[in-house]
Formats: structure tokens, sequence, C-alpha cells
């Protein structure tokens, strides 16, 4: 399903709608509504020893599984500034970027995320917050399985954070 599958009216008049390809046309007002992909930052925090941090969810979209600390963009926030903003939100670390690891389209709530991902040092006292019911570290050898992740793309993400060497001592 897509972001527009659902408009049946127009968001400015009020009056009917049609889909043209990727996006809705107002014949009455002249309205374009586009659906673009949502912009996330996400990253594979590694603390001592190289274990990995991942936050169970609390809310839906999957609820119960394990997720990478990240968010959405703000409109006007610079990816790696979300990307800090969102990690301190949801674990209350601090982190340094590192590496850029790439991009996936994820399906999210009737909507796709354009995920950018970094591996990235966290540091201070990590306590779930924001919409993580738990945080754990992992050894990198005992990650969860692929089911028990929250999104598609997450054992992609690891994967390729696992194939790069670790930066820094810890």
């Amino acid at each position: 399903m897509g972001a527009l599958d659902g408009w049946r009216f127009c968001p400015i008049c009020g009056e009917a709608i049609e889909k043209v390809e990727d996006r809705v046309e107002c014949r009455a007002c002249g309205y374009v509504g586009y659906a673009n992909a949502v912009p996330g930052a996400e990253a594979v925090c590694f603390g001592t020893a190289g274990r990995i941090l991942l936050g169970r969810r609390a809310c839906e979209p999957g609820a119960g599984l394990w997720d990478l600390p990240g968010g959405f963009l703000h409109e006007d926030e610079l990816p790696l500034d979300a990307l800090r903003r969102e990690i301190r939100e949801e674990t209350a670390l601090e982190i340094e970027a590192e590496e850029f690891l790439g991009h996936w389209l994820e399906p999210y709530d009737g909507r796709i995320v354009l995920c950018l991902a970094w591996t990235a040092r966290a540091s201070g006292d990590a306590h779930p917050g924001d919409d993580l019911v738990e945080l754990q570290w992992f050894e990198p050898a005992e990650l969860p399985a692929p089911a028990e992740l929250a999104f598609t793309h997450y054992a992609a993400v690891l994967a390729a954070a696992l194939r790069r060497p670790l930066g820094g001592a810890a």
C-alpha cells in the first residue's frame, strides 16, 4: 500500500482527487500531492568490546522486536543531526558517527522510509526512552535472528556493519 492509496478527497478544497502515476491531482484547485519516501537515520551502535546495542520496540510496527536506534528526520534537519537526536531520545547515549553503511528502502506504516545507516561509537549510561521498553548489548555472534528484528533491512545493515573494521579502542 502506498502513501496516497487511501486519498479520495483534496486536502485543500475537499473535492474528489484523481490518481495519476505516483501522485494525486485535484482538478478543482490544482493541488498536487506526491508519494515520496520519508527519510530516516539509524546506527549500528558499538560499545565496549565491540558489542552492539539494540532496543526492544514498545509500539507497532514491530512491537516487541529488536530495533536499531534511530528515527525520522525533521523537515529542516540534517541526517547526522537527526541520528544524534534520535539516539539520545531512545537511549540517553551520545554517539560519534563513524562510517556511512548505505541506504535501504523499508515499508513502514503505509509509507516507504529511505533508511540511511551508519556505524557509531556510543558513550554514556544507556536507558530506554522514547518508544523502547528495553536496551541490550549483544556480542556480534549472539545477535537476534532476522525474524526477531523489527524491520526487514536490519539483517543487511548489521551484516554491512560487521564486515567493516571497528574504529577506536573499545
